[in-house]
């Protein structure tokens, strides 16, 4: 049998469902998927089995202009997971076309792109009537010499086989580089606080969830199979912690209602999850935080 393995980064602008795409090649919740955009902060990989080949999935942040260290180290850290990979899938979202965002993202994949393998995903296919789709794939096909086009919906899951099958045989040949039942290479500590993060992103709808960050701390596997989960939210200011909490203490319960139910189902066994609010005003200045998210503290300098 020849095994093949590589690595595939998916990139594009902000909320193009390359989260949800990339749930949907691995078959399991493994990156933060909401309607805000920048929720993806750390470089998560999933591992997807296709037939022989090991699809190692490196979804990025999403592409835009940045205004602060972290903001920074998000768009180095995508253009950083591109530029390692064997093959680089870039998403466009169909309803908004080329945006000014998506002709940065070009002219970006112009110097990294070279001899490398680049294919076209267009998302959101159900959203506009075939000639605007055949109209736009014809434009970026003319911007940018992309190996392959896709028409896709990630979150339906149309054309998602197609696109896997095409990756798997472009993976170059080689062991595989992942066991084969393991779907994801972040810690199940990180995967948590993803989760709780996600919860609180749902939940909250100001520019908050940009302000703050979640750690698992603890992690005890109890005699009865179970596991207790204990979890610090990180805010910067002290405002802001009334906001996570919530009146009466009602938003971090729903926080963490929702948040246990979704890694009680994730892990198959019951999770005791008790979360703590703490204000950490100088977070988005620690370099330990970048580390612990994949980013690299120095790339968010000015």
């Amino acid at each position: 049998m020849t095994t093949r393995a590589g690595f595939v980064a998916l990139i594009g602008e902000p909320n193009a469902g390359k989260s949800t795409l990339l749930n949907t090649m691995v078959g399991a919740k493994v990156s933060i998927v909401t309607h805000k955009v920048q929720t993806t902060r750390a470089r998560i990989r999933g591992v997807a089995m296709e037939g022989d080949s090991q699809i190692v999935f490196v979804d990025t942040p999403g592409l835009f202009q940045p205004r602060r260290r972290l903001d920074r180290a998000m768009v180095a850290a995508a253009w950083g997971g591109a530029a390692d990979a064997d093959v680089v899938v870039l998403m466009i979202e169909a309803h908004r076309g080329v945006t000014a965002g998506v002709e940065r993202i070009l002219e970006g994949m112009a110097e990294i792109g070279q001899g490398r393998t680049v294919a076209l995903a267009i998302n959101k296919i159900d959203r506009v009537e075939a000639p605007v789709l055949l109209g736009l794939t014809k434009d970026l096909n003319e911007r940018f010499e992309f190996a392959e086009t896709f028409m896709i919906s990630a979150e339906k899951g149309h054309g998602v086989d197609a696109l896997r099958q095409w990756l798997a045989v472009q993976m170059p040949e080689g062991p595989w580089l992942y066991p084969e039942d393991q779907i994801a290479d972040l810690p199940m500590r990180m995967i948590a606080a993803e989760m709780t993060r996600e919860k609180l992103t749902l939940r909250l709808h100001q520019e908050l969830p940009y302000q703050l960050t979640v750690e698992t701390e603890a992690w005890e596997e109890r005699k009865d199979g179970s596991a207790k989960v204990d979890q610090i939210i990180y805010v910067s200011r002290d405002g802001h912690k009334g906001i996570v909490l919530g009146h009466r203490g009602e938003t971090i319960k729903a926080v963490s209602r929702a948040a246990r139910e979704e890694l009680t189902e994730f892990l198959g066994r019951k999770v005791h999850l008790f979360l703590q609010v703490k204000v950490r005003e100088k977070w988005l200045d620690e370099a330990e935080r970048y580390d612990q998210m994949g980013l690299d503290f120095k790339d968010g300098n000015a």
